[in-house]
């Protein structure tokens, strides 16, 4: 048990759950205490020990399932010879009752042995076979699809009973694929071993999904996750602002006040600071996929908008339009988006991405936005399609700034490829970040929103940070 803990705490740790040492060690006082025979208590046991916030249940139910999921069931149903996946209809309309019955009752002993015969007759698999456990989940739903109406039993209901009655079959049908998956697993651990399976089965945390390349389900975690990131980001901030309010030692009056007490130095005075809150102006390519990007970067931007002084938005794709109005405080970023897309006018010519065109609309109609206090930050992959990029401009809008930042949702290896004219621009940034995550983009913003005490330099050594 203690060899399978350590391997389980290693996997969470590689999926990105922050696990330490004095919590692994809790997860094994706690194994001490409760039913090692029940796995649902040392399921219950072992979350409340090492994770942290709801976000990661997914990951680490998982990685429980592929390591205290329990043994495959022996003899022909252990998967080590290849099913049947040619089992007549009549035989799968029996299974599809037998599974509702089951899981109307309530019987757990029934819903396994089902749930065995499903794996094994219907999922196809073969031993060695280096196929992931979604496809076996795949097939065997697809010859279950009657399961559903079984569970309604055809009672034909309205209202608020049709309402529950559905809420019903689709938490029994999520009961079903989460039974039917830890007995895939089963199956997969035990021919290939724990480890191997569960690389396999690994996804990242929410926090860590690629915003480029995700799925609409791996989207709608991610936008689930801002707004509880945006309010311990915002109290995060608030707080450090608090703890820097006492500002630098006022070593003469720390030492006029110290004659009051013979000269010992037991009451520091500190000088009253004077932070300021940044100015923030958003400039965002809202072309393809950058569109995705730039929705998380202004909601999180403006979620904490409390933390600069102000905030102006500007979307563009051959042509930029302020978009500030269409976002605030209490906006539903979903409709924000659409109005983005329907009323603001950011195609000027043929609707693909031009950089050169933008930034010398920009410093025309709207230089005046850019102040000494102003922070400049833009989103966007740099790619022109071959256009001319105006660095020259762009140069001019670094100058007027506080300071400038860029942020690539591209990965770096893809820099200055094709059409990319990342290099261009780099010079005039202060920093030019790589930000293709939650986690990365939250890092960021943090970072922007403190006081900034450095002038801006500019970066004419072009370095990427």
């Amino acid at each position: 048990m203690i060899k399978s803990l350590g391997s389980f705490v290693g996997e969470l740790r590689a999926v990105g759950l922050p696990v330490s040492t004095a919590e692994a060690l809790d997860a094994a006082e706690a194994l001490l205490v409760v039913d090692l025979a029940d796995r649902e208590g040392v399921r219950e046991a072992l979350a409340a020990t090492l994770i942290k916030m709801p976000r990661n249940r997914a990951p680490f139910d998982v990685a429980f399932d592929v390591f205290f999921g329990g043994a495959a069931p022996a003899g022909g149903e252990s998967g080590h010879a290849e099913t049947d996946p040619q089992i007549p209809e009549s035989g799968v309309e029996d299974l599809i009752t037998q599974l509702a019955e089951a899981l109307r009752a309530g019987d757990g002993i029934g819903l396994n042995a089902a749930v065995r015969q499903a794996v094994s007759h219907l999922s196809g698999f073969q031993p060695g076979r280096p196929v992931g456990g979604r496809y076996y989940l795949y097939r065997i739903m697809q010859r279950l699809e009657g399961i559903e109406d079984a569970l309604a039993g055809g009672d034909e209901t309205s209202g608020l009973d049709a309402r529950l009655d559905r809420d019903d079959v689709t938490a029994l049908l999520e009961l079903l694929r989460a039974e039917i998956r830890r007995e895939i697993i089963a199956r997969l651990v035990a021919d290939r071993g724990a480890e191997p399976v569960a690389r396999t089965l690994r996804e990242p945390l929410v926090e860590n999904v690629d915003l480029m390349h995700a799925t609409q389900s791996e989207l709608d975690k991610v936008e689930a996750a801002v707004a509880p990131l945006a309010r311990k980001l915002a109290t995060r901030l608030a707080h450090r602002r608090r703890r820097g309010s006492r500002g630098r030692l006022d070593l003469r009056r720390t030492i006029r006040r110290s004659l009051a007490h013979g000269g010992a130095l037991i009451d520091p005075r500190f000088r009253r600071p004077r932070p300021s809150k940044p100015e923030l102006v958003l400039l965002c390519d809202v072309s393809g996929s950058m569109a995705t990007f730039a929705r998380f970067t202004m909601q999180l931007t403006y979620a904490i908008g409390h933390q600069f002084a102000r905030v102006r938005t500007f979307a563009f794709i051959d042509a930029i339009d302020e978009v500030t109005g269409m976002f605030g405080v209490g906006t539903d970023f979903a409709q924000s988006m659409a109005r983005l897309s329907a009323e603001a006018r950011v195609i000027g010519h043929d609707g693909h991405s031009d950089y050169g065109s933008v930034f010398r609309y920009f410093i025309e109609r709207h230089g005046d936005v850019v102040t000494p206090q102003t922070t400049v930050l833009v989103t966007g992959d740099a790619r022109n399609n071959y256009r001319e990029d105006a660095a020259a401009e762009f140069a001019a809008i670094a100058a007027q700034a506080k300071s400038l930042f860029w942020l690539n949702p591209e990965a770096r290896r893809f820099w200055d490829t094709g059409d990319s004219v990342m290099r261009e621009y780099a010079p005039w940034c202060d920093a030019v970040h790589e930000v293709r995550t939650l986690t990365q983009l939250e890092r960021f913003v943090e970072q922007i929103a403190l006081p900034q005490h450095r002038p801006h330099t500019g970066n004419p050594s072009g370095v990427l940070i």
